[in-house]
């Protein structure tokens, strides 16, 4: 990831880079009845970037399931990433990340019925459940979803 990173900067690219950013409390979380084991809260090390990742100067960082009600997977859900990437004038979408199968796979699914060209960077990303990795390529695919395999 770092490396496409580095070659968005070099060409003068907008970088996006998305995260959870939940409130202690979250509807996700198994203790509130979700499905999900208590993650990425707000202004904890756990919702921080991994430090070996290098965003770049300017990156533009995409907050989503801010609210104590309501989950988001996709980093276009109620962000106005979609108004931003158009006001930008950008057409193409280059996604890697984690994790393929559940906000990767929700956000390119956002990104191809918003109209832009998406590919997945296949090396940089991972699944959370890797038995899912080919119906969630498989699905990608479908909604129109360049899968790349570019080292």
């Amino acid at each position: 990831m770092n490396r496409w990173l580095k070659a968005a900067a070099d060409a003068n690219l907008p970088v996006i880079a998305s995260r959870d950013w939940h409130t202690v409390d979250h509807c996700s979380f198994q203790a509130q009845g979700g499905p999900w084991p208590t993650h990425c809260i707000q202004d904890t090390w756990g919702a921080a970037f991994h430090p070996d990742l290098h965003l770049p100067t300017g990156t533009v960082i995409v907050s989503k399931g801010t609210a104590f009600d309501r989950d988001a997977y996709s980093a276009f859900d109620g962000t106005g990433l979609t108004d931003w990437l158009r006001k930008k004038g950008v057409k193409r979408l280059w996604v890697g990340g984690l994790a393929e199968d559940v906000c990767v796979f929700h956000s390119i699914k956002d990104a191809c019925a918003a109209g832009f060209q998406v590919h997945l960077l296949r090396n940089a990303t991972r699944p959370v459940f890797p038995d899912q990795e080919a119906p969630t390529h498989e699905a990608l695919r479908e909604a129109g979803t360049q899968l790349e395999d570019i080292a």
